[in-house]
């Protein structure tokens, strides 16, 4: 054959790239991405039915009530369809109205589930379209499930139910339930079928919810007792939990794997509860407590759990609801009693003002009997007061427990080998958070080998510092959430959830310290009223009275008169304000 001239060649090649991208558009389809506006509930079926991948179905403002909504077809991989609210928030769906999301990539955006109740125990929202097809990729943004409650408080029903993989639940707000039931739960699959779902829940506002008084009240459930050895790989981060008050587990763990990270609770009465599985980290999250009876931080049960980077403040609960527990264990336990505590870590925490700090080996059944097996307590600061214990042993752990790196510094006691008993210094900085000063013994003091690379707040740590919080001149880039933080983009009823100052009244340090005459101290106080400063010696006994009368909201300096005192140590200690705080003086000649 004859080949062409050369002169031909190139637009002969153009010619053949035209033709080939001709035939490939005409087998191809095209992505249409129609907007189908609905305002009737035999509109919305007919619109999910003709959907196609990129495609956006917008419901009309207004009440929609006893609208079942099967929002049953299927997206492509950056191209999934939404069903949204002609406004966020804009529309109400009530009655017997539920959702059901089951199919693959697709987004439901800023409809608002308010004042309805359901008869059964049909969740509100749920990532399925039967038990045997589950919906993939998927996204519940910006909504809001209120006040969805029958008048049978035992009626159970869940509101977000979670099945599939790689769904995710993002800037919503819940609030009000008052009915038996989680409130959003993530369902695990039977063997063969049982891929970890790897789901992501974010930047969402768990508001209000009354004691339930029983079990069954959980704000968010990961797994079952019978799948509880199940991997499920999900991560719970940056949400906010105010007064979610249901039952002590405000979020119940029962996988294996998951990631508890970056959440605030506050005014909280629970806990976060490793309940069954193993290998969940919980990191740098803020238990504030706000002084609310009952308010708890972590709960431990299980193997190789990882606690790090937390900061806890203000909780008054005791045993179960401790900052810190971790529980006994019962021999050969079925899944849904209690495994034995392995191995787990708590390093770099910080806690400040709580009734009890650690408790470890907490138990109350006849049939747990097992303690707490090779624990990892190290580089925690702690700050507390003279009238609360900060470690309570109620069985003694097993092992070789480690305790090396922590500061402590409240009620003198007989503490493990590592710990030390001294001032930490913490005081509180401008976002109403207790952390070192210049001079504190918690600068560079801890383990590099188990610190973890980020602090609370994002910072990197460098020579790490004990507790939660690293002396950093860098930018945070976390911290404890506000409702404007999270939840959807329009109001949503967080009115009165606001967070009160966190700063109570506290001793600063001394100047200088040692000191071998006087020293100058000074208090300070959120609101006018009385004071008083005393000294005691380190058995407890009352030497001086340094102060004793009113003052104004603000910074009150005072002087430590030590000349008729011997050498020797003592205890400085503030009453105002309904609280105690101390510092240790050292009068040295």
């Amino acid at each position: 054959m004859r080949r062409p001239p050369s002169r031909l060649l190139a637009p002969l090649a153009f010619a053949l790239s035209v033709l080939s991208l001709s035939v490939l558009s005409l087998t191809a389809p095209a992505s249409a991405q129609t907007d189908r506006f609905v305002s009737t509930a035999t509109e919305l079926r007919t619109a999910v039915a003709a959907s196609q991948p990129g495609d956006t179905i917008t419901m009309a403002d207004g009440t929609w009530t006893d609208t079942a909504i099967s929002f049953d077809t299927d997206g492509l991989p950056g191209d999934s369809i939404t069903l949204r609210a002609e406004t966020p928030g804009g529309v109400i769906l009530n009655g017997r109205s539920t959702l059901s999301i089951g199919g693959d990539y697709l987004k439901v955006d800023g409809l608002r589930f308010e004042g309805g109740a359901l008869p059964d125990g049909t969740p509100v929202v749920q990532f399925r379209r039967s038990s045997s097809d589950l919906a993939n990729h998927s996204r519940l943004t910006n909504c809001t499930i209120v006040d969805y409650n029958p008048a049978n408080v035992r009626t159970e029903y869940k509101w977000v139910s979670v099945y599939g993989r790689f769904n995710r639940v993002d800037h919503c707000y819940f609030a009000n339930k008052t009915n038996e039931g989680a409130l959003l739960v993530v369902w695990l699959r039977d063997p063969p079928n049982d891929a970890p779902p790897e789901h992501r829940i974010d930047h969402n506002h768990f508001g209000f919810r009354p004691e339930f008084g029983d079990n069954g009240a959980e704000t968010i459930r990961i797994g079952t007792s019978s799948r509880s050895m199940q991997y499920a790989n999900v991560v719970v981060e940056r949400n906010l939990f105010t007064e979610t008050n249901g039952e002590i587990e405000i979020i119940s763990n029962k996988s294996n794997g998951n990631v508890y990270r970056s959440n605030t609770f506050r005014r909280a009465q629970g806990t976060l509860t490793l309940r069954h599985g193993n290998d969940c980290l919980v990191e740098g999250n803020f238990f504030l407590g706000e002084e609310v009876s009952g308010t708890g931080g972590v709960r431990i049960i299980g193997e190789d759990h990882r606690v790090v980077n937390n900061y806890f403040m203000s909780l008054r609960g005791t045993g179960y609801r401790a900052p810190l527990s971790m529980v006994q264990g019962v021999p050969d336990s079925p899944l849904n009693r209690y495994f034995q505590v392995k191995r787990p870590l708590v390093a770099n925490n910080t806690f400040v003002e709580n009734d009890r700090t650690f408790v470890i080996g907490v138990g109350s059944s006849s049939d747990q009997s097992l303690p707490p097996e090779e624990i990892t307590v190290v580089n925690n600061a702690v700050q507390t007061r003279l009238s609360a214990d900060i470690i309570e042993i109620d069985l003694e752990p097993v092992g070789t427990p480690d305790w090396t790196g922590n500061v402590f510094f409240g009620r003198p006691g007989d503490f493990p080998a590592g710990v030390t008993f001294a001032d930490p210094e913490l005081l509180p900085s401008d976002d109403g958070l207790f952390r070192p000063s210049p001079t504190s013994p918690l600068i560079d003091a801890a383990s590099a080998a188990l610190a973890p690379a980020l602090d609370m707040d994002g910072q990197p740590r460098s020579a790490p510092d004990v507790g939660a919080d690293e002396v950093s001149a860098d930018p945070r880039t976390r911290g404890p959430l506000l409702p404007e933080d999270v939840g959807p983009s329009y109001a949503h009823g967080t009115a009165g959830e606001e967070a009160p100052s966190l700063q109570p009244s506290r001793l600063a340090p001394n100047f200088p310290n040692p000191f071998d005459s006087t020293t100058v101290a000074a208090f300070s106080l959120q609101q006018p009223g009385p004071a008083t400063v005393r000294l005691f010696d380190i058995s407890g006994r009352q030497i001086l009275q340094v102060l004793d009368g009113t003052f104004p909201a603000g910074t009150t300096e005072f002087e430590v008169d030590g000349r008729a005192l011997p050498t020797g140590t003592y205890l400085l200690v503030l009453e105002a304000e309904g609280r105690y705080d101390y510092r240790l003086i050292t009068l040295a000649r």
